[in-house]
This record gives structure tokens, sequence and C-alpha cells, in this order.
């Protein structure tokens, strides 16, 4: 009999995830399901999503883990509003502390049978309810009244639980740090302070990728240290912080006067933050050195600061969880139940967990497109491919912006190619008429390059596999101006690196745009929009397609063209 577990994640980004004798049956972001961005608190979108999609009623459970954020007794029929499970439901339920759940996120979806765990986030569990402690060093703290939280943790993951081994953590003061620099988290936290320093530029907490891509613009000019790294622990100096970030960004024209000024504070914290990185993953391998390691938290979607880890760091083998930040929660939970309650041994073998979501049915795309019509209006020109790959390859050889949803979608923050937005990257001008018409977003913002894995070394100076684009590269030189839609102002780019075994359609799509275009590299971005989730059905794709400039949209075998109106 088939053993079934549901794993939910409740705090901010919230989501869910059902296995089946150990292998993912679907798992979705709340967010794609709600179209709110960051939705999370209840899960009954998310856990209707999964049972759906397997066929099985909550009965057919064998086993819920839960993991919220600062609670660890959570009542299963309410939690910020009502959720999918009834007062009287008869099944086993487990609630992990915060950092224990991202940790397993990593360490199960990764390809290691065994290795060493880092967790590195805002805020994760108050010290109380920490259910991960026993036989960690923790600092000696005054843990008191006060509210200290997780900020980072380590682990040892030996194929079928975690040891931890080392815990830190800091008192949780919110929104009463500095005058102008806003931390909504732990007092001395790198995620926090990068959320910070994001709200700082552009009055929103949840924009730290944006900040990411804003850095490059920017120059250090001598100033001095944000982090106190001092006998294993990371600390803010808040007199740097008092002195500097004197200047909060009011509107986006505000923004845009002062463009220097936020871009060379974007630069700082992250020049300070892949410091701290690098020295936590130092001092954290002393302990007890391991030559593989899973990497997970919001701060672990930092592809710059990845990509100096690789370089830097003192680890052989790096794998970081695709969906590093709280929407991973629920992945993580869910194989708690399967390695370490149900007592299953993790063995080697590919890791990553990108293609989660359902797929639709050629009638349910004909439906979505009858939404907006029959497939002969005077608004769609609809047709169904006989060979959609070289047909999409032709569109993107002409220049053309398509919309790729195919199969099930991705989770996780990046778009791998199966709700994408795609352009051939040599088109003079196609990063600001993408960003501009397409996205609606502010121009600074870069885009990702997706190539055949055994041509990243081609076009790219360390060719490293990347395939959930939170790892930078840097262009060769020689390909920079024929990639100029996909590298960054700093020579940069977010590489993703596509196999056939992985993803063969858009690894066949990619090889099909070579062959008509003669290069092997496609622009990558995510079928979405600015402050919109990506797209998660074929009605809000076509709903996308009609909200902005995009030249065609390919839905499965289906071709969609706008008519003229």
């Amino acid at each position: 009999m088939s053993v079934y577990i549901l794993g939910t994640g409740l705090s901010h980004d919230g989501s869910a995830c059902l296995i089946k004798d150990g292998k993912i049956v679907a798992a979705i972001e709340k967010e794609r399901l709600t179209r709110i961005k960051h939705d999370g608190g209840n899960d009954r979108e998310a856990v209707k999503y999964c049972l759906e999609a397997a066929g099985i009623g909550v009965n057919d459970l064998a086993l819920i883990i839960q993991a919220a954020n600062f609670e660890i007794d959570i009542k299963p029929d309410r939690y910020s509003g009502q959720r999918y499970f009834e007062k009287d439901i008869d099944i086993p339920m487990i609630t992990l502390s915060h950092h224990m759940a991202h940790a397993w996120g990593a360490a199960a979806t990764s390809p290691f049978g065994e290795c060493n765990v880092m967790v590195i986030d805002g805020a994760g569990s108050p010290y109380y309810q920490c259910r991960d402690i026993e036989g960690a060093i923790v600092p000696d703290y005054p843990f008191n009244n006060a509210l200290f939280c997780e900020k980072d943790s380590f682990y040892y993951f030996d194929g079928k639980t975690l040891k931890p081994l080392y815990k830190d953590f800091s008192e949780v003061r919110l929104f009463e740090n500095s005058p102008t620099l806003k931390l909504p988290t732990n007092y001395h936290s790198i995620g926090g302070l990068y959320s910070a320093a994001s709200f700082y530029a552009f009055r929103n907490m949840d924009d730290a990728g944006k900040l990411m891509g804003l850095a490059p613009y920017g120059k250090l000019d001598g100033k001095p240290n944000l982090f106190k790294l001092e006998d294993g622990s990371v600390e803010i100096i808040y007199e740097h912080i008092n002195a500097f970030f004197t200047n909060p960004a009011a509107d986006y024209d505000h923004f845009k006067k002062e463009f220097s000024h936020y871009a060379d504070m974007a630069r700082w914290v992250q020049d300070e933050a892949e410091r701290a990185i690098l020295y936590l993953f130092e001092q954290r391998q002393k302990i007890s050195p391991h030559p593989n390691m899973a990497y997970a938290g919001g701060v672990a979607l930092n592809a710059v600061a990845n990509h100096k880890l690789l370089l830097k760091g003192n680890t052989k083998n790096l794998y970081m969880q695709p969906a590093a930040g709280d929407n991973g929660l629920a992945i993580g939970c869910a194989y708690y139940g399967w390695y370490h309650v149900y007592g299953n041994t993790k063995k080697a073998g590919p890791g990553g967990c990108p293609f989660l979501g359902r797929s639709y049915s050629a009638e349910e795309i004909r439906n979505a497109i009858r939404d907006y019509g029959d497939e002969n209006n005077t608004m769609l020109n609809v047709s169904v491919s006989q060979d959609v790959i070289l047909e999409t390859a032709g569109l993107l050889a002409e220049g053309n912006v398509v919309g790729w949803f195919n199969s099930g979608a991705e989770f996780g923050p990046r778009a791998l190619g199966h709700r994408s937005i795609l352009a051939d990257p040599r088109i003079p001008g196609i990063r600001q008429r993408i960003n501009r018409d397409i996205k609606f977003r502010e121009d600074f913002r870069p885009f990702a390059p997706a190539v055949k894995i055994e041509d990243a070394g081609k076009y790219f100076i360390y060719g490293w596999e990347s395939p959930y684009m939170i790892l930078v590269d840097l262009v060769k030189p020689e390909w920079a101006a024929e990639l100029q839609g996909v590298v960054h102002v700093d020579g940069t780019c977010r590489l993703q690196t596509v196999s056939r075994e992985w993803n063969a359609r858009f690894y066949e799509l990619i090889n099909r745009f070579e062959k008509e275009a003669g290069i092997g590299v496609l622009l990558n971005t995510s079928l979405n929009r600015k402050g919109m989730p990506i797209v998660e059905t074929p009605s809000q794709a076509i709903g996308l397609f009609f909200s902005g400039a995009m030249d065609a949209l390919v839905m499965d075998d289906f071709i969609i063209r706008k008519t003229n109106l």
C-alpha cells in the first residue's frame, strides 16, 4: 500500500508538497494559486491542489508535517485563516522548527547520500521552540525574556536523519534597529540586513533579488565593514548603518533621481553579505569538515555570493536548494516524514526538485482559449503544431518574444523552461524592450541565459553546471556583444544550464534554435510581469499574453498569436 506524506509550509511564501513512497507527486507555492506575491499563512489552496493532482483525499494521508516561522504548536484547523484540515482530523501531525524544515529540504533534494547542511536566512524559530538544539554548539547568549530566533544553523545529514552541529541565534527587535534602515527580523541577520536594504531602495522587503541586480551599478569607495565577524558569529555594526543609510527612497521617482546612491548602497550590502557568508562557511566547516554541502534559507538564493563560495569557499561539492526560501519548507517537511519518521535511507543520485506542478491537458488549454472566444475569433490566431519545437525556434530566430508554457510548472522563484518568456539575446535593445513592454519593471534588471550543459564552457568562463539559475558565471569576452541581452553591466550572467535528461523539451528547443540562428543561447525570464507570481494555468498565461507585447504564446503544442484588431 502506498504511503502518502504531506508537507506544508505556513510561513510567508507558503507551499504544500505531497510525496508518494518517497517521490514528489505534486508541490505548489500558494502564490501561484491566489495570485498574491509571497502569500502564506493558511495552506488551504496549496493542499487542495496537491491532493487533487494525486487524486486522493485527506484520509489517504499517512502523515502530515508542517512548519511555520515563530510558532511550533500549530493547530490543524486554523492558522492565519481557514486551513484545509478539520479539527477532528485523525492523522498524525508533526510540526518542525523553521531551520530544520529548511535543512531537510536541502539535504533530501541534494545529489548527496550524506552531507553537511547550512541554513542562513532572516529569522527562524525562537530558541525556546527549537527542537533540534540537543548536541549542537550554541553561543552563550542570555536567553531570558527576550525573543531570540535562529539566524544560521549547521547540520550533518547521514542519509536518514539530521544531526545539529551549530546553531546561532539573535534577538529580534522588530523595526527598532536604525532610524532609516529597518530590519524586519533578527537584530544581527545577513538575510534581515539584505531585506532591510531592499526596503531602503525599493520600499519593499521582498525585493532582495532586485537589490542583487542593482549592486553591479554601484561603487564601494572605501566604505567600512557592515558586519563584525568574530568567534564564529556575524553581527551588524549599527554605527555604520546609522552613519551611511540616511536617504531612504520615498518612491520610484526618488530612487531614479538618486540612482547612484542606491546602487552604491546595494553594492556595499552585497559585498558585505558575501564576506559574511564566506566566513560562516569557513567557520562551520572547521567543526566537522565534509566535501559535500547542501545549502538553504533565503540567503542561499544570492547567486553572486554562491559564485564566490565556489571560487573561494572551502566546500568541494555545493548544492543550493532551488527553492531555498520559505517556499521550500513544505518539501523539507514531507521528506522529514519519509526519512526521519519512516526510517528510509537516502541514496546518492540526481538532485533537484524543479518541475513539480500538475500538467494541463489539451482540452484544458482549449477551454482557456475559448474563454477569450472560439479558436477562430478575431482576437487570437491559434494553431496546433505538428512540430512545435521547429516552429517555436523559427519564431525566436525571426526576433519574436515568445511565452513558453510547457507541462508542469517549476517550483521555486526561477523560470527554468516550463513557464518562461524567451527571446534571441543578440537582438539590440531586447532587454529594454522586455523590461519596458512585457515585464513592466525597472530597466536595470537583467535576464538569464539558458544554454545546453555541454555548451556552457563555450560561452562562459567557468562553465559550471547551474540548472536552477542561482549561480552566476562570466561571459567570455568574445561572446559579450553577441549575448548583450543576457549580460549584466559587470559581465556576469545568472546562468541556467539545461540537460536533455532533466528538461528534454527545453533542451531540444535550444538545440533547434542554435541550428536556426547560429547561437546556442536563449534569453530566459519568468512568465509573469512585475508584482505578479509566475503563471500556473493556461488561462493565466493567456491573460498575461494580452497584457503586454509578447509576440506569441506557446502552450504545449498550441501556438497562439494575436490577430490585428
